[in-house]
């Protein structure tokens, strides 16, 4: 039961994440660097800290109490993950947006998944899975044969991308609704996507960087609460500092393009719907934060490890693609287009199965320890 628990709270995290950008195409009148910029604000600096102080009492005093090295490398790998997210555009731009999106999305699942793992090998930390200790076992190699599937779906759903850029022959749009005009640069789109994907994965380690944070609210939470399991919120408190990393990135950039594209004047044109614009930049922004809320209960229930970041990943894929045909964004395109990207869309979600079976596994393997114990020479 908690497995499941753990994959329905990362779905409802995915559908946040996949659909987040649909209240933005209520703004009317800004350029894209205003409604960003009011939307991140919600997802960086006011809803985190509101989520956390209606979940987890003093977490205040748990962020202040937090050695300066943590807070530092929290903060920092926000920052690079934001980063991440910006040059998004500029791969999508110098490949296509289904090339693009394809290599940049596979390198954020395949990183953010398995270099905790790989540095937990060098470092161990108590209750933290290696990557040695997934190849070794059957739960594991479930897990990552999982995550294999799901670069599979996310090329083959690529290749439907691609297709249909091609026979729509008209001006494509990136996942966040921005227009592309496409100047195929290999060499350069690759190099792009690649840093994109590397630091776009740099928010799950920003979430094991300060797992310390979450490990007292945990603690606290499950000394009044016991017998209740693990704490659902604990990293809503990581969130607060994390963000602040990404909120840092991307004022930065909204600055300069507001002063590049003198765009200033959108936050007070009055010949815009300025309430409409500011309630919908804020409902995205607010949705947007809800994926890493739910992320954090599926979290708690399956562990900060490899399966939360590949549901994760999986389920903003899958729902991305789902709202694309629902919006009917893939009219118009050939029946061997749509049956690709129904393919890919299929093979996703077969990823989810095998994760969540891996998941499992894990669990049965963990409860088969603890009522398993020696006396002497003799197991009982």
């Amino acid at each position: 039961m908690q497995i499941i628990l753990g994959i329905i709270f990362h779905f409802i995290g995915g559908f946040a994440s996949g659909s987040f950008y649909i209240p933005f195409k209520k703004v009317k009148g800004w350029h894209w660097e205003n409604y960003w910029l009011i939307g991140g604000l919600f997802s960086w600096l006011i809803v985190p800290p509101v989520a956390a102080w209606l979940t987890i009492p003093g977490f205040t005093e748990i962020i202040s109490g937090t050695g300066f090295s943590t807070l530092c490398f929290t903060f920092f790998f926000g920052l690079l993950w934001g980063i991440g997210g910006l040059t998004y555009g500029l791969g999508v731009r110098y490949l296509g947006v289904a090339l693009g999106s394809s290599i940049i999305l596979g390198l954020c699942m395949v990183f953010g998944s398995l270099i905790p793992a790989l540095y937990y090998d060098y470092s161990p930390v108590a209750g933290k899975d290696t990557f040695s200790m997934m190849t070794g076992s059957g739960w594991g190699l479930t897990v990552l044969t999982g995550l294999l599937i799901c670069v599979a779906g996310i090329i083959i759903c690529g290749r439907a991308g691609m297709m249909k850029e091609k026979q729509l022959a008209g001006a494509v749009t990136d996942p966040h609704g921005l227009k592309i005009k496409t100047e195929y640069k290999f060499g350069l789109g690759m190099l792009v996507s690649i840093i994109s994907g590397v630091l776009s994965a740099c928010f799950n380690f920003g979430l094991e960087a300060g797992q310390s944070m979450a490990a007292i609210a945990n603690d606290a939470w499950k000394a009044a609460n016991p017998g209740q399991g693990e704490f659902l919120f604990r990293n809503n408190v990581i969130y607060v500092v994390l963000l602040w990393g990404g909120l840092t990135t991307n004022f930065i950039w909204c600055m300069i393009l507001n002063a590049r594209n003198k765009t200033f004047g959108d936050y007070t044109d009055k010949k815009t719907p300025l309430f409409n614009n500011y309630l919908f930049a804020a409902l995205a922004g607010t949705t947007w934060f809800l994926q890493f809320f739910f992320y954090g209960m599926g979290e708690s229930k399956l562990g900060n490890g490899p399966s939360s970041w590949i549901l994760h990943m999986a389920f903003i894929i899958l729902v991305a693609n789902m709202w694309g045909l629902v919006l009917k964004e893939w009219k118009g395109v050939s029946r061997k287009t749509i049956t690709t990207i129904t393919i890919g869309i299929i093979t996703i979600i077969l990823s989810v199965l095998l994760v969540g079976r891996g998941n499992n596994l894990h669990e049965k393997s963990k409860q088969e320890k603890t009522i398993t114990y020696v006396s002497g020479n003799k197991k009982i």
